[in-house]
Formats: structure tokens, sequence, C-alpha cells
């Protein structure tokens, strides 16, 4: 995830959390007291005290003496975006949706994605990019009559499995 920061009245800053390495990623959780894990789900939700640990030790790399106290930044100041690996993942799951039902279109997935992209996405000329490249790629498989790459973690595609529904135990034999 990315944070954007944007001082009042100043230019947006990006700060990556991936950036992080696990000493830092340690001095943010100790600081807001969270687990690292909580750190990563409070990023995506916006959570402001994971925004602000992870900026704040990130601008430490600049400047070492900067206090915890003394990077208070106002509530609208940060927000969170999807880095460009994130963004495509996000992408290529929405368009392994279309064939599912009738009205899902490559067409209509693009739509959705080029308007929730606006508020999602760190790097907005690559995500538009990015969803037309794979519009045109799942169009051609509908053309040339080839069913949708596997989704991940299942071996079918969404067209062939007619769910969205994922398999979450192996299936059991016979019992001896």
């Amino acid at each position: 995830m990315i944070v954007v920061y944007t001082p009042a009245g100043g230019e947006p800053e990006q700060y990556d959390a991936k950036g992080l390495v696990t000493s830092e990623a340690s001095i943010v959780a100790r600081t807001v007291d969270m687990k690292w894990p909580e750190i990563k789900a409070g990023l995506v939700d916006e959570d402001l005290d994971a925004m602000r640990g992870v900026v704040w030790v990130l601008k430490k790399r600049q400047a070492p003496t900067l206090r915890f106290g003394e990077f208070d930044p106002g509530v609208d100041e940060m927000v969170t975006r999807y880095d460009k690996a994130e963004a495509e993942a996000w992408f290529d799951a929405a368009f392994h949706l279309v064939g599912v039902e009738p009205e899902t279109t490559a067409e209509r997935v693009a739509i959705a994605l080029h308007e929730a992209a606006l508020d999602s996405v760190a790097d907005l000329e690559h995500a538009k990019a990015y969803i037309e490249k794979r519009r045109a790629e799942v169009e051609a498989d509908e053309a040339a009559g080839k069913d949708p790459e596997p989704q991940p973690g299942t071996g079918t595609s969404a067209r062939a499995r007619k769910t969205s529904a994922t398999k979450t135990s192996a299936s059991s034999g016979p019992s001896s």
C-alpha cells in the first residue's frame, strides 16, 4: 500500500509501506501499539495510526531526529492507495469474473474498474493502461472462443465454475 500524505498547503508525498525493513516495521508496531498484520489491515482501511506510523518511520530516513509526537498530520492529510502490483492483482481478479453471469462483460468490468481506480490507486495512468490491456486480452480470448485463464488456487476458470465461492477444504475420499 502507498500512503499519500498531503500536508496543508503542500504537495502530495507518497510513502510505500512495502519499502519498510523489519526493524522499521517493528518500530511502527511498538509506537502505534499494533501488530504488523493489524497495521497492514489498517492501511487498507485508512486507519490513522497505521498510516501515521508508516509515514513517520519512512520520514525518519531523511530526518532521523523526527519524533512521533512532532509528526501529527491532519485527519484528511493522509489516504492510502494501491501500488501497481496490488492494483494489477485487483484488476486481474475482476476480469476473471467476465462470463460468470451473462451481463458481466469485459466492457462492464473495465468501466467499473476505471471508476473505482480514481480513488484507489497511486498511479492512475498505469491503472488506466492496464485495465485497457486486460480488457483487450479478455475480449480477444472471447472472440477466439477461449475460456478465461484459471483462477488462482482453483484450477478452473470463472466461467467454468459459475460461482464465486472457492473450495475451502480437500475432498474427502472413502474411509478405510
